[in-house]
């Protein structure tokens, strides 16, 4: 257990009280080492909300290529004779525009940006919310449901195959993969042979989608990532790193907006009540309260380009730094009272999809499913009661998932 009431703390951000509550873990950090060197996985903890956008608006001193450009080994270690599946994971993610800096990124995003506004997500909500309204149909039936497989995972996938036009029947094999892409055997040694097979098998499966659109484009996400390699923004090998991440990404993180959120409901009754009152005025609100109080992302990584002084540590080039969305979201100087979970809370700050250049594209997508499903679901279930007998999370420390939510009225 880490020592919470002194200044020392245990490094490893794998160990089982770190992944149940990672709050209080990174909390203290905040409050007693707001800049931590942690030596078990050599990695700089950074904690503090001013310290987090600081360094998100300086993007040449802590660069995004942390695949290309970080010396060190894994963490936590792989095993020896995975090697070569690691290398390969790592050259899969290189091409990804989260992990590529200006100015390539700079023309990678604009050429996806027209496609992400705000305006442009909002033309899917009609059928976000149809499709939400006949998940819950279908999951209202014995009065119980498990929000995992009955909501959170079918309506994000559906939508980003949607985006993507995706065919209905491939829907479930791709998640498969990207499930296992994602989080897999997170702290297995073996992980890296797991995630380099995944990510063939999703290479195997995207390959004749994308050369049927390079000849004949839609308007799909995959088009338009298309039209960007035509545009000399992206080279295919990256349409397709890319068109993987988006797969992922597209839909893992609004399930756990989505299961963190009513989570967070279950837990503040008062909170739901109040939802249930004006699910149309306050469903924004709310959604914004669930991203900043259990973010689905809970940390990001970066790595120096350069000798750096940070609260009179000093950070290295070539160090690796992860600064940690958790902590910020919930730091006292930013924030009133951020421990309480209070959907009217104005203005809400957070930085759950991060900050500076790398913004979340998918944020306008994101936040529009996690509207629709509270504001869905609070009037038609008044009282909400959490039926999940353990709650159990990924073991991992760049996603905030729960392995199951199990819920009853």
């Amino acid at each position: 257990m880490p020592d919470m009431t002194g200044s020392i703390v245990d490094d490893d951000l794998f160990a089982p009280n770190v992944i149940a509550d990672p709050y209080s873990y990174y909390g203290h950090l905040r409050e007693n080492d707001p800049v931590h060197w942690n030596a078990l996985h050599e990695v700089w903890i950074v904690t503090r909300y001013d310290d987090v956008t600081w360094l998100t608006r300086h993007p040449r001193i802590f660069s995004s290529s942390v695949p290309q450009k970080d010396p060190r080994d894994p963490y936590p270690p792989i095993n020896p004779d995975d090697w070569d599946d690691f290398q390969t994971v790592r050259s899969n993610m290189t091409g990804r525009i989260i992990t590529t800096d200006r100015p390539p990124h700079r023309d990678q995003r604009a050429a996806l940006h027209s496609y992400f506004t705000p305006a442009m997500m909002e033309r899917w909500r009609p059928m976000v919310r149809s499709a939400v309204a006949d998940l819950i149909d279908a999951a209202d039936n014995g009065g119980r449901m498990d929000v995992m497989n009955d909501v959170a995972i079918p309506l994000p996938l559906m939508v980003i195959s949607e985006l993507m036009a995706i065919p209905k029947a491939d829907r479930p094999y791709v998640r498969s993969i990207a499930e296992k892409m994602l989080v897999g055997p997170l702290q297995s040694p073996s992980r890296m042979h797991d995630v380099a097979t995944s990510m063939a098998k999703m290479d195997e499966y995207i390959t004749p989608i994308v050369e049927e659109r390079f000849a004949n484009p839609g308007d799909d996400l995959i088009s338009v990532l298309l039209l960007g390699e035509k545009a000399g923004a992206f080279t295919r090998e990256q349409v397709m790193r890319n068109i993987a991440f988006f797969v992922v990404a597209g839909h893992e993180t609004s399930i756990n907006l989505i299961c963190n959120g009513l989570l967070a409901f279950i837990r503040n009754p008062a909170q739901w009540e109040l939802l249930r009152t004006a699910p149309s005025d306050l469903a924004v609100s709310a959604t914004e309260e669930c991203l900043r109080f259990d973010p689905p992302v809970p940390s990001i990584e970066r790595i120096a380009t350069e000798d750096v002084t940070l609260r009179d540590k000093e950070i290295k080039e070539l160090d690796r730094v992860r600064w940690s969305i958790a902590a910020a979201n919930r730091d006292p100087r930013r924030f009133a009272e951020p421990d309480d979970f209070d959907i009217t809370r104005n203005p809400n700050p957070h930085i759950a999809f991060g900050h500076g250049i790398h913004m979340c594209l998918g944020m306008s997508l994101a936040r529009l499913e996690g509207q629709e499903v509270f504001a869905a679901m609070a009037p038609r279930f008044p009282e909400l009661r959490l039926e999940t007998k353990e709650l159990e999370y990924a073991p991992a420390i760049h996603i905030r998932s729960l392995r199951a939510l199990e819920v009853s009225w």
